[in-house]
Order: C-alpha cells, then structure tokens, then sequence
C-alpha cells in the first residue's frame, strides 16, 4: 500500500513552557502529511480545489503514545486506510527520527464537497490512482 513519509523539525513555537509539542500541533502535522501523499500520488491538492472540488474534515482523532520536544526530528507517516464515494481516511503516525518509536497515531476523515458545500463523488481522478496503486476500498 502507498504511503508518505516526511521529516519535519520541532520549533520552538510549537512547544509548550515545558519544551513539549503542544497537542493542538500533532493535527497541523497530520495535515502536512496528507498534503504530501496527496503530492506524491499525483494529486496536489490545490489544483483540485481548483477544479471545484474539496475535502473538509469530518473527523480526527490523535491518540498521544510519548511526547515530542523542541528541536526533535519527526518522521510523519501517512497512509490512505480507505476510500468511499465520497469520503477518504488517512491514517496518520508521528514517528522519532529513526522510525523506533512512535509517538502519536490517529487518523482523519473527510467528505468530498463541491464549492457549495454539497457532498460530491470523489474526484474520477483521485479514483484512477486508487485503483493504480492499490488502495483499499470500502
């Protein structure tokens, strides 16, 4: 099955007084992870808002295993866990550098709308590099 990883950096900025990642940024990175498999699929996500279609989120959940602290490297890892007709659902991992420990996972969900907010099929390109590379459905 495909995935993403990208490597990020803590800031400062994204840490509390104690020099841990504030929680509210662990969804943030989940969304940067998304973005990038989107991208490595072929499917950047601003063209297809362009063509008139989005993908609001309808659920997230972030289950916190350690924390992460200021200037720590982080892989994220993303993976599509299923498709529907009109929704999607990216599984999510934040990783330590080295892949050996993990220190969040969750998961998002999303509707596919048009730019009325109407909910909508899945774009028929999203759907073709589905069946490209595999991904299950549901």
């Amino acid at each position: 099955m495909v995935h993403n990883l990208t490597k990020i950096r803590v800031i400062y900025a994204d840490t509390d007084a104690m020099g841990i990642v504030y929680h509210t940024n662990y969804i943030k990175w989940f969304e940067i992870g998304r973005n990038e498999l989107m991208r490595q699929l072929g499917f950047v996500y601003a063209e297809m808002e362009k063509t008139g279609y989005n993908l609001p989120l309808t659920k997230v959940s972030c289950h916190y295993l350690l924390p992460a602290r200021y200037d720590q490297i982080l892989v994220i890892e993303t993976r599509i866990d299923y498709i529907k007709r009109a929704s999607v659902r990216f599984n999510n991992y934040i990783w330590d550098e080295e892949k050996k420990k993990l220190l969040v996972e969750g998961y998002t969900v999303h509707a596919c709308t048009n730019a009325e907010g109407k909910v909508r099929r899945l774009p028929r390109q999203l759907m073709d590099l589905i069946i490209k590379y595999k991904i299950k459905g549901e």
